[in-house]
């Protein structure tokens, strides 16, 4: 948990994957806001026969103390299966989505899980470009991992805070930045970057920022 002094971000550990011989894990993250509670990435709720070779091991969000109904925006930093599974839960309420990541899921094959992306009842606010969501947390577009990903930048009144999603997988990426995206991240000049597939956020110029995955 970090707590920006105007919001604070929790990671929710919803599933743990298989990849290259071991756990990788997925998290989705909370922030609380004085004006809002924003939900950064649904996870997966169930099990699909297109990713078994992952083994994914879930932790959905409806087994977490958190009340579902009270999460005021949703946001998808992109609409890979594992980022996106969890947007049939929030049926009605808009999910936030740059308007390139939309379109490419829907159109191009092997990109996601299709009917997680179209679950019913699941509507989505395609955003072009920036766009702030409440006082102080914005969406930026950070093409580089999909054409349409973004981050959630949150404002603490010295450097932000960054919601990454995949723009970086691990630390490395952001240590020496090689997309857009990360180099988008990097010019922001945050405190902490979160990760979908780290438990402790990045820093720059630390140890910790260097070695982590």
């Amino acid at each position: 948990m970090s707590d920006t002094g105007y919001a604070t971000i929790t990671p929710v550990l919803v599933a743990e994957l298989l990849v290259e011989g071991g756990r990788m894990p997925v998290f989705v993250h909370l922030i609380d806001h004085p004006e809002g509670r924003v939900l950064v990435d649904t996870g997966m709720t169930v099990l699909h026969p297109a990713v078994a070779d992952m083994d994914p091991r879930l932790m959905p969000l409806t087994e977490h103390p958190i009340d579902l109904s009270a999460v005021d925006l949703i946001v998808n930093t992109h609409l890979h299966y594992d980022h996106c599974g969890g947007n049939h839960l929030f049926a009605g309420r808009p999910i936030h989505v740059q308007r390139q990541e939309l379109e490419d899921a829907l159109t191009e094959d092997h990109y996601t899980i299709r009917e997680w992306v179209e679950a019913p009842g699941v509507q989505y606010a395609p955003v072009d470009g920036e766009l702030e969501l409440l006082p102080g947390i914005r969406l930026v577009p950070t093409p580089g991992h999909t054409r349409g990903s973004q981050v959630v930048v949150v404002e603490t009144g010295g450097r932000p805070a960054v919601i990454a999603g995949d723009s970086a997988v691990f630390f490395a990426e952001l240590d020496e930045p090689r997309t857009e995206g990360q180099r988008r991240i990097r010019a922001l000049d945050p405190q902490l970057v979160w990760l979908s597939h780290a438990a402790q956020p990045w820093r720059p110029g630390t140890a910790e920022g260097a070695a982590g995955r």
